[in-house]
């Protein structure tokens, strides 16, 4: 709306459109902003970018670089139009003391934020029911504990292009696709904070979901999605649900990977958390390399049309499932001793100085394995079970999601690094008494500890 003075009683004479002052025989100059042509959106290596600078200084938990990381998603997630979640664009939680890999990287205390936009369904019925689409936007901050180039790069930034700049880039730009074509379902895009001190954020997630986990029908997760070669894309979790191999079959027709395909749901990034719930899960992940958990994971090196290609059929893989008509039939799987995911810092806590593969009931060659799934954010006098693997020691002997370890033979286990010096003390083969807290009461199995796959 255009305002001219008027001559005749100095007040203001609104005009409802540039046509009035050319009747007038004044000319019309156009407004500033319709001179300036609007910048075009952030490209997919520019999201990397931003999240992998170095002002960001590696996004640690709680740390200024995080909130900044957080503050940006959020923004983004509003760009390409999605809503903010019930409770907001956030959802924060408190680091435990009970996270031993916490302890050791010195965050305890730190507020996590979980960064949620939802792009709600557009079907009046299966708009109720949710896909989960998730990615960490965490990483190492300036090194130190988690860091494989430690103590040497101790107090430089560790950018984390690949992982996961990359895959939460990729979050954004899948919902930008999916935001032009709504499927049937509500899509929940998260950002999880706290993955590399043991899936926390997914974690905080699965126990206060603000869209109920019993309607959510797949979670898709994609973490170092930046470095595709030899077109081989890594997915975890094609076993948990039986519509999975031939649903990815039909996609891959088009998208030409040479698609590696892997049953568990398991495995150090924050797909467990929701697998350990009993949701069908799928983990994309374009393999380790050389620059993993160093400072050279540098945006240079990542493969930007082979991420975009990641996004695409991330976007074809989110349709099928939001659209189909029916659920998954959901499958317990367990685990495989070759498959080898992606090595969080949570997994390199529990390993210790004895390298990769040794995980809290997983023996890797070190130690023995038992098969829980522990809750790392949590020690109530124990270690809480989120879950148990299929054909483990574990299940064998009767131990249920939900009990609190307290003991494993002749030691107590008060919390998650208690418990794996008390399997690291035995062998494969050594049948145990394990004290367990199941609903408020002491119960005891007993567990013939095995190697991993066994």
């Amino acid at each position: 709306m255009w305002i001219l003075p008027s001559p005749c009683r100095g007040a203001a004479v609104a005009l409802a459109a540039p046509a009035a002052l050319l009747a007038l025989g004044l000319a019309v100059a156009p407004a500033a902003d319709a001179q300036r042509p609007s910048p075009p959106p952030p490209r997919l290596i520019d999201d990397v970018r931003y999240l992998a600078d170095d002002r960001l200084a590696g996004r640690l938990i709680g740390s200024p670089g995080a909130d900044s990381a957080a503050a940006y998603l959020a923004r983004r997630f509003a760009q390409v139009g999605l809503q903010a979640a019930s409770g907001g664009w956030y959802q924060e939680f408190t680091v435990s003391r009970h996270a031993a890999a916490a302890r050791n990287a010195g965050v305890v205390g730190a507020v996590g934020r979980n960064v949620i936009g939802i792009l709600p369904g557009r079907d009046p019925v299966l708009q109720h029911q949710t896909v989960v689409i998730g990615a960490h936007y965490d990483h190492l901050g300036l090194g130190g504990y988690g860091a494989l180039d430690a103590p040497d790069s101790t107090g430089r930034v560790h950018n984390g292009a690949d992982d996961n700049a990359s895959g939460t880039a990729a979050l954004i730009h899948i919902a930008a696709q999916l935001a032009h074509a709504p499927p049937a379902r509500t899509v929940v895009f998260i950002a999880f904070s706290g993955e590399e001190e043991g899936l926390l954020g997914s974690a905080a997630y699965v126990k206060d979901p603000p869209y109920p986990l019993d309607r959510t029908v797949a979670m898709i997760n994609l973490d170092m999605v930046g470095r595709l070669r030899n077109d081989r894309l890594i997915v975890y979790g094609t076993g948990t649900a039986t519509e999975f191999p031939a649903l990815l079959d039909s996609l891959n027709w088009y998208a030409g990977f040479d698609l590696k395909a892997q049953g568990d749901g398991y495995g150090p990034s924050d797909q467990a958390s929701f697998y350990a719930a009993k949701r069908p899960v799928l983990y994309l992940f374009t393999d380790l390399h050389e620059d993993y958990h160093r400072t050279t994971d540098d945006v240079s090196k990542l493969n930007v049309d082979g991420l975009k290609r990641v996004v695409d059929f991330t976007v074809g893989l989110a349709s099928a499932l939001g659209n189909r008509p029916g659920p998954l039939t959901f499958v317990e799987v367990p685990a495989d001793p070759r498959a080898q995911p992606s090595m969080s810092a949570a997994a390199v806590a529990a390993a210790g100085p004895h390298g990769p593969g040794a995980a809290p009931g997983g023996s890797g060659g070190y130690g023995a394995y038992l098969g829980t799934i522990p809750d790392m954010t949590d020690a109530p006098g124990g270690v809480r079970l989120t879950g148990i693997r299929a054909g483990s020691p574990a299940e064998r002997a009767g131990l249920r999601a939900n009990d609190i370890i307290t003991r494993i033979g002749a030691m107590e286990t008060p919390d998650l690094q208690a418990m794996t010096d008390a399997l690291r003390s035995h062998r494969p083969g050594d049948t145990v008494d394990i004290t367990v807290l199941r609903e408020g009461a002491p119960t005891t199995v007993r567990a013939t500890l095995g190697t991993r796959g066994g």
